[in-house]
């Protein structure tokens, strides 16, 4: 049986080619959804972007040949129609779309008629009418198949001991599949305490052991495994592309910041710390704060300033310059996401914190500045999202980790447990 989609205003703003991605199907657009995506052409963010971006392709369809009253052929072989009611019906945008739905459903009882909305309450709406309603899953990843990045084994004693030795082990031998730079904790299968810690080099096929200097990074040492598999990458410069998932107090941030002040300033690998965080939502103008830009940005950077004054207190990282002559300076550089469309940045340790609040859009928007020789690191909670465009499974942050997983460029760990304090993990936990 044939399918007709009926698709919501934010499905189009969340993935402006969403109508390339329903194979031979029809697509029926309400008047209401265009005059919407109208509402937004004019803002100078993500979602203006993606509106004018909409209104641009179905106009070059429409060019193409036919009418979007009668439809307009898509290059997948279905149709895409732009439906206006004779007698505009009463209620708000969501009200009238969802009464369009019904009336197509009524219209082709012969196809099954199918509302697609990632806003919730309009799904359940639909589903009270009788109406089949699905939200839009295109580029989003099962909760059952988010990638961990943890690889736990149960092999020989010798075999601990060979990796624990500083000695790598073929995957081969173990029967094991892994994705690049997959981290992977051996157990002895007689004493199950008894662990060594490796990551998987897929060029040459090895588990290797961890080389992660027993000094941390800046002063900052890891304080579980997890953390020292995140410290393995970050401070590997084969891994352009590091994904570090975890909830509030699992030091992501802090030790991504940790590992990049190392190769920058102790190191000197790369030119410069960017640091950078979305003013949500992205692209929003900093301008309507009062102050100068550095006063506009404090608010929403202070978590960053917060993990450098603790790294740089006392004797954590000897450089003999506060880590505010190093911002001074360009050392460091801490940003908004606001400007960096459209810029290049080579031989740069970049960190995107709260990375779970960006579309996968706007995440390659971000991952295509870095240029030559540049790192990336992408941190945040997939369950702490503030965007209203995207959830726990279509956000950019979980997309980059799940896309990258066999690549030998990316590597992915998702940190569990606490360590800001034994309140905040108590409270992580109860509340």
């Amino acid at each position: 049986m044939s399918k007709l989609f009926v698709l919501d205003t934010n499905v189009l703003l969340h993935d402006p080619r969403a109508i390339f991605k329903f194979d031979e199907h029809e697509i029926v657009l309400p008047i209401y959804v265009i005059e919407e995506v109208d509402n937004f052409k004019k803002d100078m963010t993500e979602l203006g972007r993606n509106a004018r971006t909409i209104s641009r392709l179905i106009d070059e369809l429409r060019a193409q040949g036919g009418t979007l009253q009668e439809g307009v052929k898509l290059p997948s072989g279905g149709t895409l129609r732009v439906v206006a009611p004779a007698k505009d019906p009463e209620g708000n945008a969501d009200q009238k779309i969802l009464r369009v739905a019904l009336d197509e459903r009524n219209k082709n009882p012969d196809c099954t008629t199918i509302l697609v909305s990632m806003d919730i309450n309009l799904r359940l709406r639909a589903d009270a009418f009788g109406l089949q309603a699905e939200s839009y899953d295109a580029g989003r990843i099962g909760s059952e198949d988010l990638y961990t990045g943890l690889v736990q084994h149960t092999v020989t004693r010798d075999l601990v001991d060979q990796l624990g030795k500083k000695q790598p082990i073929l995957a081969e031998h173990l029967g094991l599949e892994l994705h690049a730079n997959a981290c992977v904790v051996l157990e002895n299968e007689a004493n199950p305490k008894h662990t060594a810690l490796g990551r998987f080099d897929a060029q040459s096929g090895q588990i290797v052991p961890l080389r992660v200097p027993r000094e941390g990074a800046s002063g900052i040492k890891a304080r579980n495994l997890e953390q020292s598999f995140a410290l393995d990458m970050l401070l590997n410069d084969k891994v352009q592309i590091v994904t570090l998932v975890g909830r509030a107090g699992t030091g992501k941030t802090l030790i991504a910041v940790a590992a990049g002040l190392r190769k920058v300033i102790s190191d000197g690998t790369y030119a410069r710390l960017l640091v950078s965080r979305p003013i949500f939502p992205m692209g929003r103008d900093v301008g309507y704060l009062p102050g100068t830009l550095e006063e506009k940005l404090n608010p929403w950077m202070q978590p960053i300033f917060d993990n450098l004054e603790y790294i740089f207190k006392g004797s954590r990282l000897d450089t003999g310059r506060t880590y505010q002559e190093l911002v001074a300076s360009g050392t460091i550089q801490i940003e908004p996401l606001t400007y960096i469309r459209g810029r290049t940045l080579p031989q740069q340790f970049m960190i995107i914190d709260e990375a779970q609040n960006l579309t996968p859009h706007e995440v390659k928007t971000i991952i295509t500045r870095c240029g030559s020789e540049t790192k990336i690191v992408l941190t945040g909670d997939p369950d702490q999202i503030d965007n209203p465009y995207v959830d726990s499974q279509s956000n950019g942050l979980s997309v980059v980790a799940e896309r990258f997983k066999g690549e030998r460029i990316g590597g992915h760990i998702t940190l569990t447990k606490g360590e800001r304090s034994e309140l905040a993990e108590v409270a992580s936990q109860l509340l």
